[in-house]
């Protein structure tokens, strides 16, 4: 019986299995951390204005990868989930708003008569207080946006944080409930960033 249990143990667990094991238990979860709300907009007190935002590309097809719980990690698409945090930010305080795949796109700018170019660049992190459950309980969103004008001028750099967080219980199906909670936290205080300039008014 041993002779043979120790030959199933070499058939099952050869080193090709074993390092396939390994890295398969070590993939990452794929969530999405769009946002569950953004700033309203009400088109009464709009400032009459076309701004454009820049994500290009390379960065909209960005996988980045980050600390989960039980010593998993979780990926996602920060600029392409993150896109409508950032443009619903600004649809809420502008009348007109653009997206640009680059700040060299001249005619785009000049068809749209974008005034102020929003070029935002996205740090993320996660962690988990949970050895047990992979999803993580506390997600964290720095956000730098440099705005220049339509001849690229620095107007104004901003900085904003988001944060969210979320408990086992609340999970169900929506494994990135902390990095959606985030996601919202940015947008408001994107918002309320840009409200503070006088420069972007």
């Amino acid at each position: 019986m041993i002779t043979f249990t120790r030959s199933i143990q070499k058939a099952f667990f050869t080193p090709s299995i074993l390092i396939a094991y390994l890295v398969l238990s070590a993939c990452a979860h794929p969530i999405n951390i769009a946002p569950l709300d953004t700033p309203l907009r009400n088109e009464s007190s709009l400032i009459k204005k076309s701004v454009a935002y820049v994500i290009t590309d390379e960065d909209r097809n960005k996988l980045v990868t980050t600390d989960g719980g039980g010593g998993d990690k979780v990926s996602y698409y920060p600029y392409r989930e993150l896109e409508k945090s950032i443009r619903d930010s600004l649809r809420s305080i502008y009348q007109n708003v653009t997206s640009l795949r680059s700040t060299s796109d001249i005619k785009a700018i000049q068809d749209n008569n974008v005034t102020l170019i929003f070029s935002p660049e996205l740090s993320t992190s996660s962690v988990s207080n949970s050895m047990l459950t992979w999803p993580p309980t506390q997600f964290f969103i720095n956000l730098s946006c440099n705005v220049t004008d339509n001849e690229g001028k620095v107007i104004t750099q901003l900085r904003v944080s988001g944060n969210g967080s979320a408990e086992f219980s609340e999970f169900k199906s929506d494994f990135g409930l902390a990095g959606r909670r985030a996601s919202s936290d940015l947008a408001t205080k994107l918002q309320q960033e840009m409200l503070k300039h006088s420069a972007l008014q």
